[in-house]
């Protein structure tokens, strides 16, 4: 193995066309040599949202541009990497397929292992590419897909605590903004849409609040929202709904992370970490509210970075790089897993006659 091991990450999970270039440090904590994310909201705007085949065809078109943009910010040559990694779930396979596939015909030319990648594996350790945190620590993972409290144990090891039953969170946001005719993306910019309205003009409901430990359910809180869309005209009482819907969210992953504080703590003492991450980690009134409930509860917050709160390719590189320094490789034939979990003893939860 090389001194310094150098990983090369690729990521097209659903959306992004992302690759990384990453470097192991004494310090512990990787250098990023680049990180280019090539994004696809021009392509699916007109939908409304992301439409599967135009997404595989755009990161088909991209990917060998995209790497060779990586490789030239970072100064470092194909010889120099010393593995490629990149996310075999979950996401969507057709989209999955392009990452992989390159990954593995780039791998096998250089003749260097190969490692595939749980998504959301790479939100879950991302905090590691800017400080030293020890496991195990909390982690609120909030994305488009995805809803989740995990008792991050180390590299490979994962309790779920929570979940959502229903749609995610990222999922949520991105509906609302459409309903309120917000151009796709629409979740990223409801936040600043709703600074505009009255938080308190709209009393929403906070689904499965009183029950399921720190599961969550975001469906009923959508369908409140459709019903209301239909009897409101004026930009004011959209920017009022909007802004009723974040203080709501907030509310919600408040009175749930407070759950998981103590679900977490369980089992033995344990340092009072908590991370969260994923895209809607983003959200700046999320982030205020967290770091005061978690101060008051003696937690420390972490974010990662904003640029690697989304889909990105260094988070990706990361877990390679952390399955390279024990030689967790990955053979040639492995396929793409749309439903990859990271419990994989976790009870599925989601869909009608769901019991809490």
């Amino acid at each position: 193995m090389n001194k310094s091991p150098i990983i090369l990450g690729i990521e097209t999970s659903c959306d992004e066309t992302a690759v990384s270039i990453i470097q192991d440090n004494e310090s512990g904590i990787p250098k990023i040599l680049s990180n280019i994310v090539s994004s696809q909201f021009e392509i699916h705007k007109e939908f409304g949202g992301v439409v599967p085949e135009l997404a595989a065809r755009s990161h088909v078109e991209k990917i060998n541009l995209i790497a060779k943009k990586a490789l030239d910010e970072s100064g470092v040559t194909l010889e120099r990497i010393s593995a490629v990694a990149a996310t075999s779930g979950p996401g969507l396979i057709i989209c999955l397929s392009v990452g992989l596939n390159f990954a593995k015909s780039l791998a096998s030319s250089l003749k260097v292992p190969f490692i595939g990648v749980n998504h959301l594996e790479g939100h879950a350790l991302s905090p590691r590419l800017q400080t030293n945190i020890n496991y195990p620590y909390l982690l609120l993972l909030i994305s488009g897909g995805h809803s989740q409290f995990l008792s991050v144990n180390g590299l490979g090891s994962y309790t779920r605590l929570g979940t959502t039953i229903d749609d995610a969170l990222g999922e949520a946001f991105d509906k609302t903004a459409k309903l309120l005719g917000i151009e796709f993306p629409g979740g990223p910019k409801l936040e600043k849409f709703a600074e505009k309205g009255d938080p308190n003009k709209f009393k929403l409901p906070k689904p499965i609040i009183n029950k399921g430990g720190c599961n969550l359910s975001f469906a009923g809180l959508k369908t409140a929202i459709l019903r209301i869309t239909k009897y409101i005209n004026s930009e004011q009482e959209k920017s009022d709904l909007a802004a009723s819907f974040q203080k709501t969210i907030e509310e919600i992953l408040c009175i749930k992370t407070k759950i998981a504080f103590k679900e977490f703590l369980k089992s033995s003492f344990k340092e009072k970490s908590f991370v969260v991450a994923g895209g809607v980690a983003a959200n700046k009134g999320i982030r205020k509210k967290l770091i005061e409930l978690s101060n008051e509860n003696g937690f420390k917050t972490i974010f990662p970075d904003i640029k690697l709160c989304g889909d990105n390719a260094a988070m990706i590189a990361l877990v390679g790089l952390e399955k390279y320094k024990i030689k967790k490789f990955d053979n040639m034939d492995l396929e793409a897993s749309p439903r990859l979990a990271l419990d994989k003893n976790a009870k599925f939860l989601k869909g009608a006659g769901v019991k809490l």
